[in-house]
């Protein structure tokens, strides 16, 4: 009897902990301003950011992939010029692809660094999007709302959900986000300096009305990637930014 009572005593203290934990990481990433400049230290794959921007967890047609990955993992931070990049480019696509409700995923830790199985995302300068999807020439946003899992989905080699053959990624759609995002990188002293996507879905996806448009803008898709890596990187498309070594206006001033 005494050892029961012990057990439920320590799974009583436990379970408190973990809510006052789970309530403080919650209560930080809701209280936090973005405010001033941020500054980028390293690399994308070793490095650490300074006075980070925490993107909003949605838009008027956006929003993040996972409230766990948000509120309590903390996982949406960026450089402030990345912060106005993604922002900007929404407001682009609400014009081009109305009624379209597009999904971000895993950027950055609030003071960068290593992130948990990213290799990159370290210096707030990388962001996931999830790869839109269609079924019946139609959005679908059946799978927006399965969080870490989405990560795991697997596609064929022309795009199709190997989970349900009729839904497949929407190329076109894709090319139009990865455009804006380009735009509105160059008026904010950015550039995209690199696109990890699964490398046999890249003909796909410049095959497009809007692909033809993205490859004619050279903006650079890894060409060689690890198997593993490669295998990961169907149901989003990794980008890397790149901060122009030219004056421009800085972000907060």
């Amino acid at each position: 009897m005494k050892n029961r009572k012990k057990k439920k005593y320590f799974i009583k203290i436990v379970s408190l902990l973990l809510i006052i934990f789970i309530g403080y990481r919650a209560v930080s990433q809701i209280l936090y301003k973005n405010e001033g400049i941020s500054r980028s230290v390293g690399k994308v794959n070793k490095g650490e950011l300074i006075n980070a921007y925490k993107l909003p967890y949605k838009g008027e047609n956006f929003s993040y992939y996972s409230p766990f990955s948000y509120y309590i993992l903390g996982r949406s931070y960026v450089h402030s010029k990345v912060y106005q990049s993604i922002t900007d480019a929404y407001q682009l696509c609400e014009k081009d692809c109305p009624g379209i409700k597009f999904r971000y995923m895993e950027c950055s830790k609030r003071k960068g660094g290593k992130m948990f199985p990213h290799i990159t995302h370290q210096n707030g300068l990388s962001a996931d999007f999830m790869t839109p999807l269609k079924k019946n020439e139609k959005q679908y946003k059946g799978f927006d709302r399965i969080g870490i899992w989405r990560y795991l989905m697997n596609f064929d080699a022309h795009g199709k959900a190997k989970i349900n053959k009729k839904v497949s990624i929407d190329f076109n759609l894709m090319a139009k986000h990865i455009i804006n995002l380009e735009k509105s990188a160059r008026k904010n002293g950015l550039r995209i300096k690199k696109v990890i996507f699964k490398i046999n879905l890249k003909d796909d996806l410049f095959r497009t009305k809007y692909g033809q448009k993205l490859k004619r803008m050279n903006i650079y898709f890894a060409r060689n990637l690890p198997e593993r890596i490669n295998k990961l990187h169907d149901d989003h498309y990794h980008i890397d930014f790149e901060i122009l070594k030219r004056n421009y206006k800085l972000i907060g001033h």
